[in-house]
């Protein structure tokens, strides 16, 4: 055969091939065997397929069909189900796809840091939960699906990512989120409906970098993010020699059989930049009908720097996601960052109260978390508390029941006499205390240097005073890094860290026992 004709033939069978390789029908991983689907709302269908293909679609009797667009993109959405299930989804193009065993029922998205990062059998040398052995070998519950999100930054928004669903099975849940697990499991139980969980977190990251281009860039009081990244990006050129110095070290220490040195950490450089996480691990779920969010996050904007930030980049992110998933306000149930005897450079008391500030948005709750914390440790041990605070205020905003989900929460300071009263929202009838006293309220004046207080509950209120403050004007509870929480509500849940200042002017809290 002459060479012309065999390169033609070559030629033409490649072309056959990439033909049908651009025409296959393709769905994205987060549509695939095991998954979960939420009820009561349109069930949004999606995938890729040849520019002008026509795709169908079929779930438990209903029947779609789309077209692709010039980029190949398709969508359908089907009418709402009621809970139920396991159903088989068929997509029909040139080829066919059929993934099997859905669930519909509730899907929440976890996000955040380590803290809802961190797994049921806990962070090697580092964090245990409660329990941990018991957790897992009880994890077996075929109605509650499982998706973990790798960790993956990026420049740009991504249409799809890796992961796919499971079984919660004692094997898949022992490395899944252990408040994610914990939270769905509660409201699985209580609910009687399938609940699909979606794991999108990664420890050690700053809010900025789970938000939105758009999101940032729409806000001109969030450019300082941009100045925060310029300044750790300027670090990165000596980090070599640094992790070289530091390896010395601690081989030094090691022959010397002396104690290895600490070393500052150091974070990981693209998990840092604004919307990279956003990206990488929100952006390809977006497109997935939730339930709502629950979020856990906040340690690592505690620098004294950057915490009087937390409030707008926190804020934004919650609009921000909102807007992206376009599902109106749904819930965004958060954790308030615990206790932990952190150094002068940072400032827990701004965020945890920057958090309560956020409160504000509609349909938001917040999980206090002060009573279980670890001083000692970053990551606390007992996760349990935790998820059934979240699933809580989920029954309360989610669900609709009638029931107490807060603990007190702050709500105006006024001046009487020498002394100030605080009035409180969420008080379930009465406040109380675990001791006699009310160690970790402050006051001030209009100079805002805060003193140690003397507090005594009386009814709903609490009255504060000092011989220090003639004339008081400010009033804050919890500030230190790792304060003692002892005011409760009549449901037994802990009050929050709060300033009656607009804006808080210190940076760390004087006089409250640590």
């Amino acid at each position: 055969m002459p060479k012309l004709t065999l390169l033609n033939a070559a030629l033409l069978m490649l072309s056959a091939a990439s033909a049908t390789l651009r025409a296959e029908v393709r769905l994205p991983k987060l549509l695939s065997d095991h998954a979960a689907l939420q009820r009561e709302a349109p069930i949004h269908i999606w995938g890729w397929a040849d520019p002008g293909e026509s795709v169908s679609v079929t779930l438990h009797g209903q029947h779609r069909s789309a077209v692709a667009d010039p980029l190949g993109h398709w969508e359908v959405y089907l009418a709402p189900e009621h809970a139920g299930g396991p159903y088989d989804l068929q997509v029909a193009g040139t080829n066919s796809i059929t993934i099997s065993d859905i669930l519909i029922g509730d899907v929440w998205f976890a996000s955040g840091q380590s803290n809802m990062e961190m797994p049921l059998n806990g962070f090697p040398n580092s964090a245990v939960l409660k329990n941990a052995a018991q957790e897992i070998a009880n994890a077996n519950h075929p109605e509650i699906r499982l998706l973990h999100i790798d960790q993956k930054a990026s420049n740009y928004p991504l249409q799809d990512q890796p992961a796919t669903w499971t079984q919660c099975t004692p094997e898949t849940a022992a490395s899944f989120s252990a408040v994610a697990y914990l939270f769905g499991r509660d409201i699985q139980e209580r609910e009687h409906v399938p609940i699909g969980l979606i794991d999108s977190t990664w420890g050690g990251t700053p809010a900025e970098a789970w938000v939105s281009m758009d999101g940032i860039s729409a806000n001109a009081s969030l450019m300082p993010v941009f100045s925060f990244w310029a300044k750790l990006a300027d670090t990165q050129q000596d980090m070599p020699a640094l992790h070289q110095k530091e390896q010395r070290e601690d081989l030094a220490a090691k022959n010397a059989n002396a104690p290895k040195p600490h070393h500052e950490w150091h974070p990981n450089l693209d998990s840092w930049a604004p919307a990279a996480l956003f990206n990488g691990m929100v952006a390809p779920a977006t497109p997935f009908t939730i339930k709502g969010v629950i979020w856990y996050q906040g340690e690592t904007n505690s620098n004294n720097g950057r915490a009087n930030m937390y409030e707008n980049v926190f804020s934004t992110l919650i609009s921000d996601w909102r807007r992206e998933w376009q599902q109106g306000n749904f819930p965004f149930l958060f954790v308030q960052i615990s206790s932990f005897k952190s150094d002068e450079r940072e400032t827990w008391g701004i965020v945890r109260d920057a958090q309560r500030r956020t409160l504000d948005l509609r349909n938001t709750a917040m999980a206090v978390s002060l009573d279980v914390g670890d001083p000692d440790n970053v990551h606390p041990s007992d996760k349990q508390t935790v998820a059934a605070r979240l699933a809580l205020a989920a029954r309360s905003l989610a669900y609709g029941e009638n029931i107490e989900y807060s603990g007190p929460l702050f709500r105006e300071a006024t001046v009487e006499g020498a002394g100030m009263r605080v009035w409180f929202d969420h008080t379930a009838g009465k406040l109380t205390s675990k001791e006699w006293s009310l160690p970790c309220f402050e006051i001030a004046g209009d100079d805002h240097r805060f003193v140690a207080a003397t507090a005594r509950i009386e009814g709903e209120t609490v009255f504060v005073s000092s011989p220090l403050v003639s004339h008081p004007r400010f009033v804050r509870y919890a500030w230190a890094n790792a304060p003692e929480a002892t005011l409760f509500n009549a449901a037994g849940l802990p009050a929050s860290t709060f300033t009656s200042e607009a804006t808080p002017l210190t940076p760390c809290s004087q006089g409250c026992r640590n």
